[in-house]
């Protein structure tokens, strides 16, 4: 399977199926009443069938074949062919705008009709062959005082050869001209993008670029070059590393096991780069077919990639595209199937309990369209998703355009907006890919390349940068000894106790890696067999843009003897209510006394100095005794639990501000018995 997929006459602020021109309100057809055929090339999908014919032109202003235009069953037939669409409410009727986007001229008449469904013949022509290869033909009714909630379109094909497809029609109760626009977005990138350089493109093929969060390896796919480790002909997978010069390296081939004699491409990394999600299944023999595998970094490199099933996956037809989010728990995937649109659609995948994904659910008809969607790309940010189109309107012959998830369905997106003529070109434009710091987007084009298809960079602006994140890294250490341990890392979020991410630290493999959006206040645990799990608060909710944390982490060992501390936001002030927030804290020592049923332990309470101090020994105690209760609640034993209230006695921390005091309320144990 290879991973390449590839298949401005008039401009209109046209963002639905309604919306004001010069003052004026134009309405495009959002319904269809009737039609005499249409074309069905596909066993799949819905290509020039009459609904392409709805909502905002998705050819012009460019023209040429589009599925996603309506075209009638037959080029040249001798017979009629006419298309009846509707409105959504009636307007005054001053002007008709077809988008014939191919072979245009074979119109020879147009219709209008009012709410009681009366019909007014508008326009009448000798069909004719066009020089043009589309055009934007307007209507101007002569008659006065048609309030119209619909319009036949009648052809005849016989008269201009080949298939006469119409992209959309509008009426306006102006006669100011309707045009047709690219929906460009708000803020025009104002950089020229630059060509990577020769270390990584060649008079071969290199595509897909996958940049690593931290902005440093860029991996990406070679073909038509002789170094590969298949025949030239074939694809393989390639880096390059950026030097502190910010330049980059020459080009290294992966190598074993991830290029072997097939074809080979990366087609995701995950947001800590250590795990690489590759197309294909690989088998031990070298042979490889369709599907998804995965690689983990380890200390003697990267691992036999392994399959990542995906359910129902033999029933789709082609290649395949895909991008796993930066939390390993969602997939966007291009793929054709029995449900697409047109060509490739973007679908949504999930993780199961079981280490596989669910069958791909269609992302819908804001974004898929009859013609081609693919190349996604889901920002850090979980939320931002970028990807190619041939079936929205361009500048070329693939498109890249961004869209923003507005819910948790994962099946609601924002309008999809072209990233504009700075990265779209009249050629091929595709594979975006966005490091952490969002500076810089990397992407594949045909246009101004060395050879084939080159990799490309330019500077993002504000607008279409996904929104910002914080990177958090980091070593865990045994606090004792200062050695680096292996462990489980889990970041969670504080107001809900909601698992967010998770992260395996291998001290041979470098440090851990969490990338965390904005706006929440999270905690990070490090847990391993032998220690006590490590917790630390990181508040971003204040953060507004990207930022780097290093966070170490230091796990006490479970050993008679050992004081532990816990987070010392477990009270409010002056309350001796445990907070639910640190439930999930508690559960630790649960947990840990359940892995050693001969653990005993003293828990001591502290308070800040505010107010009298035997009533903070008094509140000191009944925290103690409130944890207590919490852990008897999981069904720890009475007897193993022993309590001390210290008050004010043994701060940790300066009493002279909230944020100091917050730390002087606490609960520490320590491990009597083990």
């Amino acid at each position: 399977m290879n991973i390449l997929n590839k298949s401005l006459l008039f401009y209109l602020l046209a963002t639905g199926m309604c919306y004001k021109s010069y003052g004026q309100e134009i309405l495009w057809a959002d319904k269809v009443l009737g039609y005499s055929s249409e074309y069905r090339p596909a066993q799949y999908g819905h290509a020039y069938r009459a609904k392409q014919i709805l909502g905002i032109p998705n050819k012009l202003p460019q023209f040429g074949n589009s599925p996603c235009a309506w075209s009638p069953a037959d080029a040249d037939g001798r017979n009629e062919e006419w298309i009846k669409v509707g409105f959504q409410k009636s307007i005054p009727l001053k002007q008709v705008a077809i988008a014939e986007n191919f072979n245009p001229g074979a119109i020879s008449r147009v219709y209008a009709y009012d709410e009681a469904g009366k019909e007014f013949l508008i326009s009448e022509a000798v069909p004719l062959q066009q020089p043009a290869k589309g055009r934007m033909l307007r209507v101007f009714p002569k008659q006065q005082n048609i309030v119209a909630n619909a319009i036949k379109v009648v052809l005849q094909p016989s008269k201009v050869s080949g298939f006469n497809q119409i992209d959309a029609i509008a009426i306006s109760e102006s006669t100011a001209p309707v045009e047709a626009a690219i929906n460009v977005t708000s803020s025009q990138i104002k950089a020229q993008r630059e060509n990577v350089g020769k270390e990584i493109n060649t008079k071969g093929q290199e595509v897909a670029p996958i940049i690593s969060p931290d902005g440093k390896t860029l991996y990406f796919t070679r073909s038509n070059y002789a170094g590969n480790v298949g025949s030239a002909q074939k694809q393989d997978v390639w880096f390059s590393t950026l030097s502190d010069k910010n330049q980059w390296s020459e080009a290294v081939n992966i190598g074993s096991p991830i290029n072997n004699a097939g074809d080979n491409a990366i087609t995701s990394i995950a947001a800590d780069g250590k795990t690489i999600y590759l197309i294909n299944v690989y088998r031990p023999d070298g042979s490889m077919y369709f599907g998804l595998s995965r690689s983990f970094k380890t200390k003697n490199g990267w691992s036999f990639p392994k399959e990542y099933k995906i359910t129902n996956l033999s029933g789709y037809v082609g290649s395949m595209e895909l991008t796993v989010s930066p939390f390993g728990n969602v997939m966007i995937i291009s793929v054709q199937r029995s449900d697409t649109e047109g060509g490739k659609d973007l679908y949504v995948s999930f993780l199961q309990a079981n280490d596989s994904w669910s069958e791909p659910r269609h992302l819908g008809n804001v974004i898929n369209t009859a013609d081609y969607e693919g190349t996604p790309f889901l920002a850090l940010d979980n939320k931002t998703l970028y990807f190619s189109s041939q079936g929205h309107s361009g500048y070329g012959e693939g498109d890249l355009f961004l869209t923003r998830r507005l819910d948790d369905t994962w099946i609601n997106w924002s309008k999809p907006e072209n990233l504009g003529p700075a990265i779209n070109t009249p050629l091929w434009d595709a594979y975006i890919n966005i490091p952490a710091t969002g500076d810089y987007a990397y992407f594949s084009a045909s246009d101004k390349s060395l050879g084939q298809e080159d990799i490309f960079r330019i500077r993002m602006t504000p607008e279409i940068k996904p929104d910002p994140v914080a990177v958090v890294t980091g070593t865990i250490y045994e606090a004792e000894t200062n050695k680096p341990v292996r462990s489980e890392i889990v970041a969670d979020i504080k107001k809900t106790n909601e698992l967010f991410t998770k992260a395996t630290f291998e001290p041979e493999t470098g440090e851990y890696r969490l990338v965390l959006p904005l706006k929440e206040i999270y905690r990070i645990s490090a847990s391993e067999t032998g220690y006590f799990p490590v917790t630390e608060e990181i508040d971003l909710s204040a953060e507004t843009g990207f930022r780097t944390i290093r966070k170490n982490l230091y796990m006490q060992p479970i050993k008679a003897g050992q004081q532990i501390r816990l987070m010392n936001t477990m009270f409010s002030q002056s309350s001796a209510e445990v907070i639910s927030s640190s439930f999930s804290e508690l559960d630790r020592i649960v947990a840990a006394m359940n892995a050693y049923p001969a653990m005993e332990i003293l828990l001591e309470g502290h308070t800040d100095n505010q107010g009298e101090v035997q009533k903070n020994v008094k509140l000191s105690e009944d925290r103690v005794q409130q944890v207590k209760k919490y852990l008897l609640s999981k069904g720890i034993e009475s007897r193993r639990i022993q309590t001390k209230a210290w008050g004010p006695a043994k701060p940790i921390a300066s009493n002279l501000t909230e944020q100091t005091r917050q730390k002087n309320r606490r609960v520490e144990f320590t491990i009597l018995k083990i």
